[in-house]
């Protein structure tokens, strides 16, 4: 028989992980031996934090990120193969959610090994549940385009969809760039658009804000550069 895929979310801000992470999912976390990571360092911190039942040195991490090759994928899978339960474990928040993982994911699949998703933390999700925009229907982009032309007409073009389906638009944007893309959604959109910002989330020091367009251009904006966040829009 294969061993297990685990979806593993982690913390997406700093805190007490019992605050956004289950009991009985660290108990499981910890039994793991064998982990599909991006970064060996930031895994075996959290590892460690949820008191891991095996020495550090001793568990086995393989790494999956944007480097890595597609031919490469199917070796990550030999632990399984050989029986053993195997996590794969997010930066933040959610495998697969704005991460590396749905190749492996599909590849697990098609071998007949049991995805198991574990309970945790999803910035996209919290925000939404937090906007006040319609959580029925959504759709969540990713990052947009950089260059700030291409980047405007993309918005329109959510804000016109949002108006004709009712659904919520979301992205993200590299947290240093968050200024230059606030500014930027205020300065196109339509006055009466609904525009949420999501930061920090989950952390002390959480902010999220709904506001229309009309309402955002008469405050002053809030300080989110390099402040992890969430953008939903809505028309």
């Amino acid at each position: 028989m294969t061993g297990r895929l685990y979806l593993i979310p982690t913390p997406i801000s700093p805190g007490d992980i019992a605050w956004v992470l289950p009991q009985s999912v660290q108990h499981r976390v910890a039994e793991i031996k064998y982990f599909i990571v991006e970064h060996p360092k930031t895994a075996r911190q959290f590892l460690k934090k949820i008191n891991t039942q095996h020495a550090l040195q001793s568990l086995q991490l393989q790494e999956l990120n944007e480097h890595t090759h597609p031919n490469d994928l199917f070796a990550l899978l030999d632990p399984l193969f050989a029986g053993h339960d195997v996590g794969l474990l997010s930066e933040a928040g959610c495998p697969t959610v704005a991460d590396p993982g749905a190749e492996l994911i599909r590849l697990a699949h098609q071998n007949n090994i049991n995805v198991i998703p574990l309970v945790g933390p999803s910035s996209v999700l919290l925000a939404l549940m937090a906007s006040g925009l319609n959580g029925q229907c959504f759709a969540f982009h990713g990052y947009l385009p950089i260059d700030s032309n291409i980047q405007a007409e993309k918005i329109l073009l959510l804000e016109k969809q949002s108006v004709q389906h009712d659904q919520t638009q979301i992205f993200i944007e590299t947290p240093y760039r968050n200024k230059k893309l606030l500014e930027l959604l205020i300065k196109v959109c339509s006055e009466k658009t609904n525009l949420c910002i999501a930061s920090h989330v989950t952390a002390d020091n959480e902010m999220i804000l709904t506001k229309t367009i009309h309402e955002w251009r008469r405050l002053s904006l809030p300080d989110i550069h390099k402040i992890p966040t969430i953008f939903l829009l809505h028309g």
